[in-house]
């Protein structure tokens, strides 16, 4: 028998409107034994059952759910129907078509299987368990979606990425290693339709990289963004392994200055250009003649610092792309983000030639779109220029959004013309 939380009177709307997620502060009592990741049954005041999941004392987030069908029970025959269904979306909408493509396959409640994450890369699967219920189950996990995606696609290995912070919330320690088959190579290469019809090939560390490996939430957006870039003079911050850059490139962009604080990422970038066959370079100064005059060029450097020094420099662009890291990670913090994207997108507009494309993101899921459009509106007030938005872009199908779970929105972008 399912232990049993009993929620206080007229705290049961959100679980009636399936949102997925029972806080501490909205239960009245529970009842039974309830370790790390077991089933719980939610109830309200008045003990009618309203949905079932699994449950963690330790966490501020004490069920997670996944069932408001009374006759269903969170074993491991609904995981696996839920594993088997993310899958299937993938592979209807292309995504699992080529041996060497790269895609999110399980995007955590967004898929009705709360706290577990993974993505592919080739013949690799990279699974995050952020959870306490995914935790306890995550081996059976890892075997289950590697024989859901052999289906479609080979499986070599299944590789544990739940090197996270939010695992310390819910009483678990970082863990990463194999879980099912091979270990992967240092560099898995994974293929990206290009905007102008060239393949960008990248290569992905996906036992030490960022994320699982590498950005996938901006997969399709670095193809959009290239789309702009034909012909330009590109300057592409935060650049990490040079996704945007080497799409702008294929799409037909005259060169490329990739920024970013890690010279290791740097070199990743300068191999992924090499093996389409960029000419390179990298260097300390984002302002030597010698980047100047190399296609695909790198400088390690703060991005804000490297932004004012072109600006001083009177050095412009065509086009500027900014994907910051996360800088909203509480509410309290919303205020000096907002004033951090608002420097980025003003000196990036101060550093546009007349007609020049700004591609500018936020991940931070607490900064609402409406918020990062008005923060761009203010920038664009104080560089004195006409600004115009043209294409809004966010995350793609692979992260989809529940609509009970709005939570699962975090990719916001602008792509703006200056004149």
């Amino acid at each position: 028998m399912n232990a049993r939380i009993i929620l206080k009177a007229g705290r049961e709307k959100p679980v009636r409107q399936r949102h997925p997620w029972v806080f501490s502060g909205a239960i009245a009592r529970t009842e039974g034994a309830l370790a790390p990741g077991d089933p719980v049954d939610v109830l309200d005041a008045d003990g009618t059952l309203l949905a079932r999941g699994y449950g963690n004392r330790a966490s501020q987030i004490r069920a997670r759910l996944m069932t408001w069908d009374p006759d269903e029970q969170p074993d491991a025959g609904a995981w696996r129907r839920r594993l088997a269904a993310s899958v299937a979306e993938r592979a209807g909408d292309g995504r699992l078509a080529a041996p060497d493509s790269a895609c999110r396959l399980v995007f955590a409640e967004s898929d009705g299987l709360p706290g577990l994450i993974v993505d592919r890369y080739g013949p690799w699967l990279v699974l995050q368990a952020l959870t306490a219920g995914v935790e306890v189950r995550k081996a059976a996990l890892a075997k289950a979606v590697a024989e859901l995606v052999a289906i479609h696609t080979p499986v070599e290995g299944v590789f544990e990425r739940s090197d996270v912070d939010v695992r310390a919330k819910e009483g678990l320690a970082e863990a990463t290693g194999v879980l099912w088959g091979a270990a992967p190579p240092a560099e898995i290469l994974v293929a990206e339709p290009g905007a102008g019809g060239r393949a960008v090939v990248m290569g992905v560390d996906v036992a030490g990289g960022h994320k699982t490996g590498a950005y996938l939430d901006q997969a399709d957006n670095r193809r959009r963004v290239a789309a702009w870039c034909a012909g330009a003079d590109v300057l592409n911050g935060f650049a990490y392994t040079g996704g945007f850059g080497l799409h702008a490139l294929a799409a037909g962009a005259r060169r490329v200055l990739n920024i970013d604080s890690s010279s290791a990422a740097l070199d990743s970038a300068i191999a992924n250009a090499e093996r389409m066959g960029f000419a390179t370079a990298k260097g300390d100064d984002p302002l030597a003649p010698e980047l100047e005059a190399a296609a695909f060029a790198c400088s390690e450097g703060n991005v804000f610092g490297v932004l004012r020094a072109c600006r001083a420099a009177e050095r412009t662009f065509d086009a500027v792309i900014v994907d910051p890291p996360k800088f909203v990670h509480s509410a309290s913090h919303v205020d000096k983000a907002a004033r951090a994207y608002k420097d980025l997108a003003l000196v990036a507009l101060q550093i546009l030639r007349p007609g020049g494309i700004l591609a500018t993101f936020s991940c931070s899921g607490l900064l609402t779109p409406d918020l990062f459009q008005k923060i761009v509106f203010g920038a664009a007030v104080d560089a004195g220029r006409d600004v115009a938005i043209v294409e809004r872009l966010a995350q793609p199908p692979d992260h989809p959004v529940l609509l009970s779970f709005p939570e699962g929105s975090y990719l916001k972008g602008l792509v703006c013309r200056a004149r």
